[in-house]
Formats: structure tokens, C-alpha cells, sequence
């Protein structure tokens, strides 16, 4: 190890976890470079915790209420100065190791935001919105990111000093499958319709129409999905279902839906 290794700040890895079983291998393979890969699991039922105790990762379970909160517990349970999150369906290229380790020896910022290049259905995603593809600041200080605890889903945050952007990207490969997209449409719209539920947000089926077919005309015109393809069609689709069911979940919410009347003799 040279001195410019030596003499950098230490970095924690945290990686949050629910079922990953078929991802959370490669995602810790691809940091094992840090001083401390995390992986904080919610009550995984698959093997998301052996596989990633064997492959060199730290396991904690942090119980989940909302991705707000989870994350700052998630930080908080990090045991160095420096922090990089990588979700389970994220890895980090060598291309983005080597910025990140040179960024530690003489940081300008607080936090950096990372690009994402998407591998979906058998390509690289190049339109859509989907590239560079910052979700939130991934390498940052432990006091300099707090998320708003009162968040279940597309949790915001504060940055407290600078912020800046890596020029290097990871990779993430957000789905095995088109179950795989499904199943997150059914979570994150049902976490979406709670947040607007709790906001005071009105909804009906109309805005539930309407919210969605917008939601796919920015996707597949406006961002260009429709230059990525039968892969484009399906993301802009895919937010079309996500948004139109968060929106009709809330608008039923105080439906009646299991109790029909008695039917008239």
C-alpha cells in the first residue's frame, strides 16, 4: 500500500437490502476495494445474507419503515468519515473506484453525485432519462446528507456543504426480468399512493389517467425513449403503470371493497 493510500480518509460502503439474493453478489464483488462494505438487510427471506456474508460484506438488519429513514440509519450505522451508498442492483466500474479513491485524497466537496449507466432488456439505456441518471448524492461526508425521515418512497434529503458530480459511471441492472419490473411497480406505487395519502394529496381515477399517460408521453417523447427500442416502450409503459396505479390506490383507498350488500331476492 503506498502513502497516498495510507493517507486518505477511510471509506464505508453501505448497501440496503431486501431480496436481492440474485444481485447482492455483484454488487458487493464490485466494492470490496473500501474499508467497510455494509450490506444493512430488512428481514430478507431469500439468501440475500449468506451470499453476501460470503462474499466479504458486513451484515445488519435495520427493520424498514420508508426508504428515508432507513437510509439515515443506514449512514449512521457506517463507521468511517466517507460514505458511498450502492443500492443492490448497482455496481461500481473500476473507472468510478479509481475517481472515488482519487477524490478522497484531496476532496473539493461535501458530496458528489454519480452518473448510472442502465443495462435493461439486453441493452445499454441511452435515452428515456435514463443516462447520466443521478438518483440522489451516493459519495458524500457522514454529517453532510440527511434524509427527510417522513419519506417512504423518492425520499428527499439535505445537503449540508458543497456539492459536486463524479465523471465516472456505475452500472446498474434494475431488473432480471419483466416480474422483476412488476413487482417494483406494485411496491413503489403502493409506497407512492401512502406518501400522497399522508401529504394530504387528492386523487381520482381522471388524475390517476391522466398523470400516466403523461408520465409515458415524457418518457417515450419527450426524453426519446422511443429511440431505445421495444426496452424504451417498456420503461415509458412501465411509468405509466407505476404512476397511474400510485394515483388509484389513493383514489380507492376508502373504497368498499370486500363487503358487497346482500343481494336483493
Amino acid at each position: 500500500m503506498n502513502q497516498e493510500q495510507t493517507a486518505r480518509p477511510k471509506l464505508s460502503v453501505y448497501i440496503i437490502a431486501y431480496n436481492e439474493a440474485d444481485k447482492i453478489a455483484d454488487a458487493v464483488d464490485s466494492v470490496t476495494w473500501a474499508d467497510e462494505v455494509l450490506v444493512l438487510d430488512s428481514n430478507s427471506t431469500d439468501d440475500t445474507v449468506r451470499i453476501a456474508s460470503e462474499h466479504g460484506a458486513t451484515v445488519k438488519q435495520l427493520p424498514f419503515s420508508g426508504f428515508g429513514k432507513l437510509r439515515n440509519d443506514a449512514i449512521a450505522a457506517c463507521a468511517h468519515e466517507w460514505v458511498f451508498s450502492l443500492d443492490a442492483d448497482e455496481r461500481c466500474t473500476p473507472a468510478a473506484r479509481d475517481e472515488i479513491l482519487q477524490i478522497l485524497c484531496a476532496p473539493q466537496a461535501d458530496a458528489y453525485y454519480v452518473p448510472r449507466r442502465n443495462w435493461f432488456m439486453g441493452r445499454w439505456i441511452k435515452h428515456c432519462g435514463w443516462y447520466p441518471d443521478y438518483r440522489q448524492p451516493q459519495l458524500f461526508r457522514r454529517q453532510a446528507l440527511v434524509f427527510d425521515e417522513q419519506e417512504e418512497v423518492h425520499e428527499s434529503f439535505e445537503i449540508h456543504g458543497k456539492l459536486a458530480y463524479l465523471r465516472s459511471a456505475i452500472i446498474q441492472v434494475p431488473f432480471q426480468d419483466l416480474g422483476q419490473l412488476v413487482h417494483k411497480i406494485q411496491r413503489y406505487s403502493t409506497l407512492g399512493a401512502v406518501k400522497m395519502e399522508r401529504k394530504g394529496k387528492h386523487a381520482t381515477m381522471g388524475k390517476a389517467l391522466s398523470h400516466g399517460l403523461w408520465a409515458f408521453f415524457r418518457i417515450y417523447i419527450l426524453k426519446r425513449g422511443f429511440l431505445d427500442g421495444w426496452a424504451g416502450f417498456m420503461l415509458a409503459l412501465s411509468s405509466f403503470e407505476s404512476t397511474f396505479y400510485r394515483y388509484a390506490k389513493s383514489a380507492t383507498s376508502r373504497l368498499n371493497w370486500t363487503k358487497p350488500p346482500v343481494l336483493p331476492k
